[in-house]
Formats: structure tokens, C-alpha cells, sequence
């Protein structure tokens, strides 16, 4: 029998004066009520209580077991009303991870003013573009653009994310446009090599079907800043999201190509464990971002 249904029914009893009234308390019958305290009382090796046809007594260890148990109760139900309320107050501290470059840019810098309206809360960040397990390393939520999505997890969609092939002007006069998929063989492709990456193949829609298409380059990374930094130094062709380049496609110190093979747009989302009551701080942090990005050209600054 459940501990803490046998304490319920202990200190309820005392508090009517009856197991009658105690039942009735706890929405239970007299003989239940009385069940439980036997049981109580068995696994204890004591005597509880004085009985009798017309009232109910403390023993001695009664007395004390009792005072003992008010304490428990109480702070039950203050760890119950502390974990029920965040579940509706924006509190505590609240743990992100995010891609590197995108949490740098788009992510961290709304904070403070997250903060300032929500005071009650402290924020951490890990800005990695390694896929964290975030059950295990212990965060409450993650920002993922595009890839598969663990089905124990939620992911809400914040915006699009469209990726495009692109290199400057200057490498373009050097060495030609590529115009067909073929092409990408006579240019210097800078490759994301984190865990296999874009070293297995470029992906592309080609004739409506994913295509993956080898590529060969001189410089190849795991960090998306340091690939991009390459590109704009006229080193090469790179994919890029379009969040990370709009302001230098409008400038046109970068152009795209192969815009005909574009693969479909991979959603930038925010993720976090599947649960049945998701914390305030998680649920209003994410429509935090999502009216950040939902701004009227947000995404052309």
C-alpha cells in the first residue's frame, strides 16, 4: 500500500477525531482509512493510536511520528505549488543550446531583453554546432536548422531556412559560373565536414528527385563562420543559409548558383523533450523568438 495514502489517513483521522470523517475527507471508506492505518502501524512496529467506540487517541510515538509528518505534508505541498507554478510563470533558469553562427546572431542577442521581462529567470547558452543530446547533457530546449528530429522530441517550427550555393563576384570572373550540377567538378568546393558532413556529397533537386553529388575542394572545416570567411575571400564555392549572407547577397559581394537545384528549405525550429507539461520558460521563450523572426524583413537586415 502506497506510504504516503497510509500518512493521508493517519493524520486526517487525527485531525476529525474519526475515521468516519476522515473518510469522508479523503473521499474514501471508514474501513479503508482504517486499513491503511493497520497497515501503518505493522510496518512501523508501533501503535499509532488509542482507539476507541467514541474517540481516538495519540500514543506517545503517535505524537511524535505525527509532528514528523506535518512537516512532510507541508513540504509536499510547497514542492508541489513551487513545480506547478512554473509551469505558468516565466522562472528559474532556463538552458539552450543553439548552432553556433545562428545562436550568435539570432538567438542570444534577445536575451536581455527576455530577461527584462522576465526577471525572475537566468539564461545559459552553449552555441555549438555539435547535435546535442539534450536529455543527457541536461538542457531545456534546442535550436536545430533542418536534419531529422528524435520523435521523443517536440520541434516548433520559428522560420525557413533557405540555403543557396554562393561565391563572390571576383571568384565567379576567375573561374566561371557553374550552370549544371557537372560543373561542380572544375570548381574549388569549401565543404562543412562536422561528423561526415558535406565530404559525402552536395544535395540537390534535380528533376524532382534529391540527388547527392560529390564535390572536391582545397579546404574543408567543421565551423560554419571559418567556411564562410573562406567564401568571401574569393577561396572557393560554399552552401550558405541565407539568414547568415543577406545582407551581402543584397550588396551583391555575394552571388548564388545553381539556384534551379535548390534543395527544398530546411526549417529552422526549436526543439525540446516530449512532455506532458512543457515549463513556462520554454513555451514563452520559443514565441519570444518566434515574434523576433516574424518582424516584417527581419530576415533581409
Amino acid at each position: 500500500m502506497d506510504k504516503l495514502k497510509q500518512i493521508e489517513a493517519f493524520t486526517s483521522a487525527v485531525e476529525h477525531g474519526s475515521f468516519a470523517a476522515a473518510a469522508l475527507a479523503l473521499q474514501v471508506t471508514p474501513v479503508m482509512v482504517g486499513r491503511r492505518i493497520d497497515t501503518l502501524e505493522k510496518r512501523l512496529g508501533v501503535r499509532l493510536l488509542h482507539r476507541s467506540t467514541r474517540r481516538l487517541a495519540l500514543t506517545e510515538e503517535g505524537s511524535v511520528y505525527l509532528e514528523h509528518c506535518k512537516k512532510m505534508l507541508t513540504e509536499l505541498d510547497l514542492a508541489e505549488s513551487a513545480i506547478s507554478a512554473g509551469q505558468h510563470q516565466v522562472a528559474g533558469h532556463l538552458i539552450v543550446s543553439a548552432p553556433a553562427s545562428f545562436g550568435r546572431q539570432h538567438v542570444a542577442p534577445y536575451a536581455p531583453s527576455f530577461l527584462k521581462q522576465h526577471p525572475g529567470l537566468k539564461m545559459s547558452f552553449n552555441l555549438t554546432d555539435r547535435v546535442v543530446d539534450l536529455v543527457q547533457e541536461g538542457y531545456d530546449m534546442g535550436i536545430r536548422i533542418g536534419g531529422n528530429i528524435d520523435p521523443n522530441f517536440v520541434a516548433v517550427k520559428l522560420a525557413s531556412n533557405k540555403r543557396v550555393v554562393c561565391g563572390t563576384p571576383e571568384y565567379f570572373q576567375k573561374h566561371g559560373k557553374p550552370r549544371t550540377l557537372d560543373d561542380l567538378s572544375k570548381h574549388n568546393c569549401l565543404a562543412f565536414n562536422l561528423q561526415g558532413g558535406q565530404q559525402r556529397g552536395w544535395y540537390f533537386n534535380h528533376r524532382g528527385r534529391m540527388v547527392s553529388v560529390r564535390v572536391n575542394g582545397s579546404l574543408d572545416c567543421n565551423d560554419g563562420e571559418l567556411l564562410h570567411r573562406w567564401m568571401t575571400e574569393g577561396l572557393g564555392i560554399a552552401w550558405r543559409s541565407v539568414w547568415e549572407i543577406q545582407s551581402q547577397l543584397e550588396s551583391g559581394t555575394l552571388v548564388t548558383v545553381l539556384d534551379d537545384y535548390a534543395i527544398p528549405e530546411y526549417d529552422i525550429m526549436a526543439v525540446y523533450p516530449s512532455q506532458s507539461n512543457v515549463p513556462a520558460k520554454v513555451r514563452v521563450f520559443i514565441r519570444h523568438l518566434q515574434e523576433m523572426y516574424n518582424q516584417p524583413g527581419y530576415w533581409s537586415r
